[in-house]
């Protein structure tokens, strides 16, 4: 990794500790009040994993869903630019788009990664390419209809990686995870790595 994206995410994980911080010690209330404002990122663990998969797998057309503040693009983008590839990465919220802009300028990135501050399950639907890779990364009400939009524009190898499986704990991830190992042509299966994964391969 270049010295700026190594300086980025340095600057990041120093944020994320101080919410780890401030998660341990404030209400469920408070914690949640605040929620807009924090990164809730993928953690540097998961973040690794992601770009040395993205990387292995030779994946050029990335797709992220859930920008928040721009620390899982930097992982990927990095792949990304590794592989020759780009990242398009979705967001609803303005104000952390503008700050995951910010994010990949600094880190000499901003070159291979298109944002778009719209709708996932609408992005994934009006999808022209086809996708080699997909993080889906939103709110998980939304990951069945994201998984729905998407599959039709991802090709044959491609790999669609889901976090937050473990934590937070909702009812929506083994819904999730039932109707991607129930989709024929899909090959799927769980990474106990950061809030775990659930990662699926379309083979045919």
């Amino acid at each position: 990794m270049t010295p700026e994206v190594e300086a980025v995410l340095a600057r990041l994980h120093e944020r994320m500790a101080e919410e780890q911080r401030q998660r341990e010690i404030l209400s469920k209330e408070e914690w949640d009040a605040g929620r807009e404002a924090r990164m809730l990122a993928i953690g540097e663990e998961a973040g690794r994993f992601l770009n040395l998969l993205i990387r292995a797998a030779g994946a050029r057309n990335l797709l992220e869903l859930g920008t928040s503040v721009g620390y899982s693009t930097i992982w990927l983008a990095e792949a990304a630019r590794a592989n020759g590839g780009q990242v398009t990465t979705v967001d609803e919220n303005e104000h952390k788009t503008r700050q995951a802009r910010e994010t990949l300028a600094a880190a000499g990135l901003a070159e291979v990664v298109t944002f778009i501050t719209a709708d996932a399950v609408q992005v994934c639907a009006g999808q022209q390419d086809l996708v080699d890779f997909v993080l889906l990364d939103v709110w998980k009400g939304v990951y069945i209809p994201c998984f729905e939009a998407v599959l039709p524009k991802l090709a044959v190898g491609g790999l669609i990686a889901a976090d937050n499986m473990t934590f937070p704990v909702t009812e929506q991830a083994p819904l999730y995870q039932a109707r991607v190992r129930g989709t024929g042509g899909m090959q799927s299966a769980f990474v106990p790595i950061g809030n775990g994964f659930e990662l699926s391969l379309r083979v045919s």
